[in-house]
């Protein structure tokens, strides 16, 4: 069978959340789920992207049992190619129980590292599948989940380099996964081979040590040409550059879960970017795409078409 080459390509951790069917349900007391929904950073940045009309692949592992069938089905569904989504039938499928606090934050319990969303196989990573690529997507969470996964990672890295694409990070920092600390030091090299950054306010002041936000975008920009977008959630986004800083307002909408909206921002960003439109555009587009994502409970359940995008954009308010 002939391989597919996509254009994006994301990687990591494959996985099923479970979620509280509201807010004010914490973990840790009796109470109803909904899901299983599927789930992973990098998984809802490939569909969200593949929404929009990308070309995206996945890679990633998944166990042979009732979740890994259901994360497959939905991402080949959304027109994800997952021709090197490992099947393992030792392990299963990596699982997330999520709950929403009244104060709007989430509390996590992961089932990762000892599942299959854990694991990488050799034949995974595979030259022949870069040649034409020209964004590579990865989220801070795959390199927090172990050495397997950022030893893979530093030859997707290479491998993505040769092919002369560009590089998308989301910091994506995770301290029920590792402590901030320590993901730093993962994330440092990363953060120099980026072209277009997503941190969160919060996670660009952890990542410099710094406590005034523009100070810490500024330090984050290594290099010419490098773009570092700043998400503020309904607040919107600030665009760094070396030469120019960008503020582009959000859209306030009724939020029913907040999971995924920093992956459809990040894949409406890089989208955009694939379209020939300018930074603030694309930042609109992005905006855009995370609004929709909360509207609805699971973390793809609220991702729009690039159509959903255009239209919502054209109404310019609350959907």
């Amino acid at each position: 069978m002939k391989t597919r080459k996509p254009r994006i390509i994301t990687f990591g951790e494959a996985l099923v959340e479970i979620m509280r069917t509201g807010a004010g349900q914490p973990l840790e007391e009796t109470g109803g789920f909904q899901g299983p929904f599927a789930s992973g950073a990098p998984a809802i940045f490939a569909v969200v992207a593949a929404r929009c009309g990308m070309d995206v692949g996945f890679i990633g592992t998944v166990g042979v049992d009732a979740f890994g069938r259901f994360f497959m089905k939905r991402l080949e569904t959304e027109g994800v190619d997952v021709s090197f989504v490992a099947k393992v039938s030792e392990l299963s499928t990596g699982v997330a129980f999520v709950a929403y606090l009244e104060n709007g934050e989430r509390d996590f319990v992961f089932h990762l590292r000892g599942s299959a969303a854990g694991e990488v196989r050799n034949f995974q990573i595979q030259e022949k599948y870069f040649t034409e690529v020209r964004w590579l997507h990865i989220s801070g969470s795959t390199l927090l989940l172990n050495e397997a996964w950022r030893s893979t990672a530093a030859d997707v890295l290479r491998l993505t380099r040769a092919a002369g694409a560009r590089i998308s990070l989301d910091p994506n920092l995770r301290p029920n996964l590792l402590p901030n600390e320590a993901a730093i030091d993962y994330l440092e090299p990363w953060i120099r081979a980026a072209d277009v950054i997503f941190p969160t306010k919060a996670e660009a002041c952890s990542l410099t040590n710094e406590s005034d936000i523009h100070t810490a975008a500024l330090k984050l920009l290594r290099r010419r040409g490098q773009v570092v977008v700043i998400k503020h959630g309904d607040a919107g986004c600030t665009i760094y550059t070396r030469d120019a800083r960008i503020d582009v307002p959000g859209f306030p909408v009724d939020e029913v879960a907040p999971t995924g909206a920093g992956d459809a921002f990040a894949a409406a960003f890089i989208t955009g970017i694939e379209m020939n439109l300018s930074f603030e555009q694309s930042a609109r587009q992005a905006c855009a795409a995370g609004a929709l994502a909360v509207t609805r409970l699971g973390p793809m359940e609220g991702i729009a078409s690039m159509d959903d995008i255009q239209r919502f954009l054209q109404n310019d308010k609350t959907v």
